[in-house]
């Protein structure tokens, strides 16, 4: 696993790198807008944090390539799909003008890419009589590119507070990893622990003070990643139950359909417009009126993330069923 290791001092020292040199680019790459409703920082902060993941993730692939060409190769093809999500992120990062829907192209365009090259495909739920639809080609390519379309915005969504996106996405890879320990798939088992690491060499920095934030670059890549490897274990795996996809994504998908739901029908407003509540908001502004602000967003984690981590463990135990143990979970 030394690619691995190698990725996460590589995303440690590119984001201190960051840190430390922020009066060099922080023009364009700082968050400065401290009025949107969903802002919560009053200094300028880095958001160009999901490049350090990113160039981790590249450095590592490129290294296992040495010892390990087929799942090297995996990683370099998944980075590769990724980009037309990565870079609108980054672009909207650095520009401040690109809008939703741009980055909503984008994030399917990244889907379409991971069909087509990596035939990330769910043909079957295990529902009778869903299966046979689910069967036509068109129908499970359109439906697997909403799904990590989906998927891909949701983390963007997430990503309200220090460590939140990332944390979700630590635990959510640790339950894609050990099942995939559990089917001999090392190849995803070694894609899950570089990435992994290269998150955590960047969350460190991010939490809880928050000297640098995953920018929606970085959230875009994350909840792709995470798309992606979720219906490759499913398709490398078949006891894997394809509920056990859904179930490790379950917060994240929740707080989308929550976030429309309340900006449709209760706020009247336009999903894609921002505002400050989105569920973790909600949640985050119950506990501030009650401990002190400056540590109401460990605490928020503290509670938040056990709760996520419960459905993984579902998953966990239940991976192999088909209904049963992946129902209790939810």
């Amino acid at each position: 696993m030394a690619a691995a290791f190698a990725a996460f001092l590589l995303s440690c020292f590119l984001t201190i790198l960051i840190i430390r040199y922020h009066f060099i680019h922080e023009h364009i790459s700082a968050d400065t807008d401290f009025d949107s409703p969903q802002k919560f920082h009053t200094v300028a902060v880095p958001r160009i944090g999901g490049l350090a993941i990113f160039l981790a993730l590249l450095f590592g692939g490129t290294m296992r390539l040495i010892s390990d060409w087929s799942s090297g190769i995996l990683l370099l093809q998944i980075l590769a799909c990724s980009l037309p999500a990565f870079l609108s992120g980054i672009i909207e990062d650095l520009t401040k003008k690109v809008s939703p829907l741009v980055r909503l192209v984008a994030c399917f365009s990244s889907a379409v890419l991971a069909y087509f090259f990596l035939h990330t495909s769910v043909s079957s739920i295990s529902i009778s009589w869903i299966d046979p639809i689910l069967a036509i080609p068109i129908i499970a390519a359109t439906l697997s590119c909403l799904m990590i379309a989906g998927l891909t915005n949701s983390y963007n969504i997430i990503d309200g507070f220090n460590g939140l996106a990332c944390m979700v996405g630590i635990i959510t890879l640790v339950a894609i990893g050990y099942v995939g320990f559990r089917n001999n798939d090392f190849t995803i088992v070694f894609i899950v622990v570089a990435t992994i690491g290269s998150i955590i060499g960047f969350f460190i920095w991010n939490f809880p003070r928050g000297l640098i934030f995953l920018g929606d670059g970085g959230a875009y890549f994350i909840g792709f990643w995470i798309g992606v490897l979720s219906i490759l274990l499913i398709m490398r795996n078949q006891t894997v139950s394809p509920w056990f996809a859904c179930l490790i994504n379950i917060y994240p998908i929740f707080e989308t359909l929550f976030s429309i739901w309340r900006k449709k029908f209760i706020k009247n407003m336009s999903p894609g417009m921002p505002d400050g509540t989105h569920l973790h908001m909600l949640v985050y502004g119950r506990i501030a009126r009650w401990i002190n602000p400056k540590q109401a967003n460990s605490f928020f984690l503290a509670i938040q993330e056990p709760l996520h981590s419960c459905g993984c463990c579902q998953a966990w135990l239940f991976f192999q069923q088909q209904s049963g143990g992946i129902i209790r979970g939810f």
